[in-house]
C-alpha cells in the first residue's frame, strides 16, 4: 500500500480551505430568518438544487458500502443506483404539490393534506430513521476511510476509525451549525464536482492497474456483471419461500437479495427517500419555482447514474486485482490464509483502491473527495434533522418565538442527533456490511411513508384517520423488525431458537418484509378512510390530483418546456440501456 505524501496533504489541505472559504462567505449572508437557514431565502438555482441533491445521497453508504458490495457481489446493488427515474417522478409529480404548499418540511405537507397528528408521527418516524440510517452509517464510513488510509494514528486510547468518525463529526458541524442550508448546497455543489472527478480517476487507474475493461470481465466471470442472477430461478417449486435458504444461493443475488424482492420492494424504497424524504426533497423546497425545482431533479437524476461506474465498478476492479494476484497486499487483505474471502474487509475496497492505484497529487485529491462525500452527507442529514426538530416540534410547542431563536434551536438539535448517532456505530458494525444495513432499516420505515404520500396526492377521499393508522400500523411492523434483528447483529454469537416466531421474522428476507408492510399499510388506509368521513376538499385544494384548480394546472404547465422533456426521456434511455448491458 501506498502511504500518503507531503504533497498529497498539500493538495487535501488547499481543498479544505477552499471549501471552509465558501462555506465563511456563504455564513455571512443573512441567516436570521427560518427560510434563510433552512431553505436558503428559496433562492437555490437548478444547478445548485441537482448537485446538492446527488452529494447529499453520495455518501457514506456508496463510499463505504456500495463499492464493497460491488467487491462481493458485483453489479447486483445496481439496482439501487438505477433509482434515478424516482427523481423524475419527484420532479414532475410531487413538486408541483410541494411548491403550491410552500412548506419547511415533509411533515408539514402532510399535515396540510391529512392532519396535525400525522405531521408529528411523520416527524418521529423521520428522526429515528435519521438516526438509525444516514447519521450513524456516514460517522462510521469516515471511521473506515480513516482507518486505511492513516491506520497507524492513536490517540488518548482511541485509533484512527474513531478518531476519523470525530474528525468527519466535527468540521462538518462548524459549516452546517452556522450556514444552515445555504453553506450546505453550496459546499456540496463544489464537492460533487471534486467527488465526481476523483471516483472517475480511481476507475480509470484501476482498470489501468487491472489491465483493462476485458480483463475484469475475464477474472470476476459474467455472473458479477448480472443484474438478475438469473431472473427466471431453477427448480422454481422450492425457490419461492420468503426465509432465508442457504440451499437456494443458485437464484439469489446473494443470500440476502432474492431477484422478487429487488423487483417490487426495491422501488418503493426508492420512491419513499426520492420523493417524500426531507433529506433529498428540502433541497428542491430551496428553489424559488417549480421550474428550477424541476430542473434540478432531473439533473441529479442524470448524475445519480454515476454510481454504477465510479463506485460499483471499482470495487470490483479491487476485488480483482486482490484475486488476479497483481497486488500481493490486496490479496492478503481480502483473503485468509484458508481462501477464503474476508467479506468483512470488503467495505474498504475502494479506499484501498485509492491507496494502492493512485499517483502521488491525484491519491489526495481523491481523498479530498471522499472526505467531502462523507461530509456533505453528513451535513445534508444535520440539517434535515434540526428542520424537522425546530419547525415540527419546537416552533408549535413555541408559536411566538422569534425567528432568531427557532434558528438557535436548530443548531442546538444538531448536536444532540449527533451524539445519539456515536451510541448507535456497535450496532452497524455488527451488521453483514454497511449497505445491507442501511436498505435493511429503510425498508423497515419507508413503506407506510410511501403509502401515506403517494396514495394521498392521487387519491383525495384519503382522511387523516387512514392516513394516521397507516402510518402507527407501518412504524409498529418496522420497529418489531428491527427490534428483532439488533441483538443478531450487535452479539457476534446471537441467534433465536430455529423456527420459532422471532427466528422466523428475524429470517424473512426484509424486502419481502418490506413489501409485507406496504400491503398492510395500503389495506388500512384505504379501509379507515372509506369508513369514515370525507375529507375537507377546500382545505387540500391544490394538494392532490382531484382538487387542483384549472390555474394550477395552467401555472404548472408554464414551468416546464420541450427540453425538459427531452432530457427526462433521455435518463429513462440511459437507464434501459444500463439494465440491457447488464443483463448477462
Amino acid at each position: 500500500m501506498q502511504h500518503m505524501t507531503l504533497i498529497d496533504w498539500l493538495v487535501i489541505f488547499a481543498y479544505f480551505v477552499l471549501l471552509f472559504g465558501i462555506a465563511v462567505w456563504v455564513i455571512k449572508q443573512k441567516q436570521k430568518s427560518t427560510e434563510d437557514y433552512f431553505l436558503a431565502g428559496r433562492h437555490l438555482g437548478w444547478f445548485i438544487v441537482g448537485a446538492s441533491i446527488f452529494a447529499s445521497n453520495i455518501g457514506s453508504e456508496h463510499l463505504v458500502g456500495l463499492a464493497g458490495s460491488g467487491a462481493t457481489d458485483g453489479v447486483a446493488m445496481a439496482h439501487y443506483e438505477l433509482h434515478a427515474w424516482c427523481l423524475l417522478v419527484l420532479g414532475w409529480i410531487m413538486i408541483p404539490f410541494y411548491m403550491r404548499s410552500k412548506v419547511f418540511t415533509m411533515p408539514e405537507f402532510l399535515e396540510r393534506r391529512f392532519s396535525p397528528a400525522a405531521r408529528t408521527v411523520l416527524s418521529v418516524i423521520s428522526l429515528v430513521a435519521y438516526v438509525l440510517t444516514k447519521i450513524a452509517v456516514g460517522i462510521f464510513a469516515g471511521g473506515i476511510v480513516f482507518d486505511v488510509l492513516l491506520p497507524d494514528i492513536n490517540f488518548l486510547g482511541l485509533n484512527s476509525f474513531w478518531i476519523g468518525s470525530i474528525l468527519v463529526i466535527v468540521l462538518t458541524g462548524i459549516y452546517t451549525i452556522f450556514g444552515g442550508l445555504r453553506a450546505v448546497a453550496y459546499t456540496e455543489a463544489m464537492q460533487t464536482i471534486v467527488l465526481i472527478f476523483g471516483s472517475v480517476l480511481v476507475t480509470i487507474f484501476g482498470l489501468q492497474a487491472l489491465g483493462g475493461w476485458d480483463e475484469l470481465r475475464l477474472i470476476l466471470g459474467s455472473e458479477m456483471f448480472n443484474l438478475w442472477k438469473p431472473l427466471v430461478p431453477d427448480g422454481i417449486e422450492s425457490t419461492w419461500a420468503p426465509i432465508r435458504n442457504s440451499s437456494q444461493m443458485a437464484w439469489y443475488f446473494n443470500d440476502n437479495y432474492p431477484w422478487l424482492g429487488m423487483l417490487f420492494a426495491a422501488p418503493i424504497i426508492g420512491l419513499w427517500y426520492w420523493t417524500t424524504d426531507q433529506y433529498i426533497v428540502q433541497r428542491a423546497l430551496g428553489a424559488p419555482n417549480e421550474k428550477e425545482a424541476r430542473r434540478g431533479t432531473i439533473a441529479a437524476a442524470f448524475l445519480k447514474l454515476l454510481p454504477v461506474l465510479i463506485f460499483i465498478i471499482p470495487g470490483m476492479i479491487t476485488i480483482a486485482l486482490a484475486q488476479s494476484g497483481k497486488m500481493p497486499s490486496l490479496h492478503n487483505e481480502f483473503y485468509g490464509s484458508d481462501g477464503q474471502l474476508i467479506t468483512d474487509n470488503a467495505q474498504k475496497a475502494f479506499p484501498l483502491l485509492v491507496a494502492n492505484v493512485l499517483p502521488i497529487g491525484v491519491r489526495g485529491l481523491v481523498v479530498a473527495g471522499l472526505l467531502a462525500a462523507l461530509m456533505s452527507s453528513l451535513a445534508g442529514v444535520f440539517n434535515a434533522s434540526a428542520t424537522l426538530f425546530t419547525m415540527d416540534f419546537y416552533s408549535r410547542l413555541r408559536p411566538n418565538v422569534s425567528q432568531e431563536r427557532l434558528v438557535w434551536i436548530g443548531r442546538v438539535a444538531t448536536g444532540f442527533m449527533v451524539f445519539i448517532g456515536l451510541l448507535w456505530i456497535p450496532v452497524i458494525q455488527g451488521g453483514r456490511g454497511l449497505y445491507d444495513y442501511l436498505q435493511g432499516i429503510q425498508a423497515y420505515l419507508a413503506p407506510p411513508i410511501f403509502v401515506v404520500f403517494i396514495f394521498g396526492v392521487f387519491i383525495k377521499r384519503l382522511n387523516a384517520k387512514g392516513c394516521l393508522a397507516a402510518l402507527i400500523t407501518g412504524f409498529s411492523l418496522g420497529m418489531i423488525r428491527l427490534v428483532i434483528d439488533t441483538p443478531v447483529k450487535l452479539f457476534e454469537n446471537f441467534t433465536y431458537t430455529e423456527g420459532s416466531l422471532f427466528w422466523i421474522i428475524n429470517n424473512i428476507f426484509f424486502q419481502y418484509y418490506s413489501l409485507l408492510i406496504t400491503i398492510v399499510c395500503i389495506i388500512v388506509m384505504i379501509a379507515v378512510s372509506y369508513a369514515t368521513g370525507e375529507p375537507d376538499y377546500k382545505k387540500i385544494d391544490g394538494l392532490t390530483f382531484g382538487t387542483v384548480s384549472d390555474d394550477q394546472k395552467s401555472e404548472s404547465r408554464k414551468s416546464w418546456s420541450l427540453i425538459d422533456i427531452i432530457a427526462s426521456a433521455l435518463v429513462i434511455l440511459l437507464i434501459i440501456a444500463i439494465y440491457i448491458y447488464f443483463s448477462g
